[in-house]
């Protein structure tokens, strides 16, 4: 069969102006930037759409959760510490705006080295194939004990290292997360899995006391998150692996024992969207009256951008 270029002349069209349109400017568009604007004429000047819009629907849920006196959780990655955002975390600690804070472990060896020396994250690829990657005597001789010290007085992993940072008076405690939950009073767990963190390798590790102070942990956590329903915020900032499935299982828990939880906000934070993120914080924990957003970008640009939102519109309804 042979064919010939087909006749256009027999498509048929319509005014433009019966069309349905998903942007308008009118509607959509970004706002006038000018120099030296506030942070909420800034967020007021984004684009009304996809992550900007998402950014704000995160910002106004922290505030309406804190209005309720109901939780504001978050969850980090070992890359959240290393980008150096304690100090943005920390403020919303003292402003009274974060209630809570889970980890993995490698976050914790971030905050406990940046606690004792002001500086972390060795060059692994440099020292790997020499045996001494993650060797460091004090990081590990220092985080195991502090856990099983923290084991024999029945607490968890996050409570038992925040606690030995401030006693041990570590020269740059000021800077690290840990301690100001610490300080504060407000739950820091800590969720690890075996073999994945520097500390492991030392011989101070304990398996034993590693397990009972996350497993601690867990069961604080789970507690924390049957209360997020009617409005709290659960924020999980890069993590794709461990901190997502944790959640799912703390939540499981919740609904098995009857709290049903729901009408919350979940948020995922992170450089790239990754599966378990998305069906584990945003999808499956809001298929009820709940909601889950997303918003892509680097840590050290989008942390304190919603950190800024949240204590300026926190500060407007103060006023």
């Amino acid at each position: 069969m042979k064919y010939l270029p087909i006749d256009l002349s027999r498509v048929t069209t319509y005014p433009i102006a019966g069309r349905r349109n998903k942007v308008s400017l009118a509607r959509d568009f970004a706002g006038e930037i000018s120099a030296g604007m506030s942070v909420s004429a800034l967020l007021a000047a984004m684009p009304k759409q996809l992550g900007s819009e998402n950014l704000d629907a995160v910002i106004n849920a922290v505030v309406s959760a804190r209005r309720k006196g109901k939780p504001v959780v978050i969850a980090i990655g070992g890359h959240v510490i290393k980008c150096g955002l304690q100090p943005v975390l920390k403020k919303l600690i003292e402003a009274g705006i974060i209630t809570a804070v889970a980890m993995n472990g490698s976050a914790t060896v971030h905050d406990y080295e940046i606690s004792l020396i002001g500086e972390t994250s060795e060059d692994v690829g440099a020292v790997l194939h020499c045996g001494t990657f993650g060797m460091a005597e004090e990081t590990g001789r220092d985080i195991n004990r502090a856990i099983k010290d923290g084991v024999a007085d029945g607490i968890g992993y996050g409570e038992s290292l925040g606690r030995f940072i401030i006693e041990n008076k570590n020269p740059y405690r000021d800077s690290s997360l840990l301690a100001a939950c610490f300080e504060k009073g407000i739950p820091a767990t800590v969720h690890v899995a075996i073999g994945t963190d520097i500390i492991h390798q030392h011989p101070d590790c304990d398996g034993a006391v590693l397990g009972q102070a996350t497993f601690t942990d867990f069961r604080l956590f789970t507690s924390v998150v049957s209360t997020l329903g009617n409005g709290g915020v659960f924020i999980n900032i890069g993590s794709a692996v461990i901190m997502p499935e944790v959640f799912l299982k703390a939540l499981s828990i919740a609904q098995n024992m009857g709290f049903h939880v729901d009408a919350f906000t979940t948020a995922n934070f992170d450089m790239t969207q990754h599966y378990r993120p998305l069906q584990n914080v945003v999808k499956r924990p809001t298929a009820g009256d709940s909601r889950g957003l997303t918003v892509t970008g680097h840590h050290e640009i989008m942390v304190p951008l919603l950190a800024a939102g949240i204590l300026d519109r926190i500060g407007q309804s103060h006023g």
